[in-house]
């Protein structure tokens, strides 16, 4: 199965993407198909040949989620995290401990030793 996928080229903190067309099950260097165009994260510049992208999505060839992303953005609403800041404060209650004594009333002389 032919996949519409991001395929990573560069160096470490200065990565770009090549969007290109693979085997869904081809390694992240591997081999692949179609090359339909570039994404670079630092600039946000995204360039693609829509054309060839339907082109291809009509022999069957699929998005992958990270491309669709990119493509439609809307799709994918940006989720914030939580900060630890904005977490409601948990209030512990403590409960007073209570004690039970029992009593036990034993009928010992004053002679007899325990």
């Amino acid at each position: 199965m032919l996949k519409i996928k991001l395929f990573p080229r560069g160096k470490k903190h200065a990565i770009t993407y090549r969007i290109v067309v693979a085997q869904d099950r081809s390694k992240i260097n591997g081999k692949f198909v179609a090359d339909l165009g570039f994404y670079t994260p630092q600039t946000k510049t995204l360039s693609l040949d829509q054309k060839e992208v339907a082109a291809w999505q009509k022999k069957g060839a699929q998005i992958t989620q990270g491309v669709d992303k990119l493509l439609n953005p809307k799709k994918y609403p940006n989720v914030k995290k939580k900060s630890a800041e904005t977490k409601p404060e948990v209030k512990v209650e403590i409960k007073p401990e209570v004690k039970i004594e029992t009593v036990v009333n034993s009928p010992l002389s004053k002679g007899e030793a325990a």
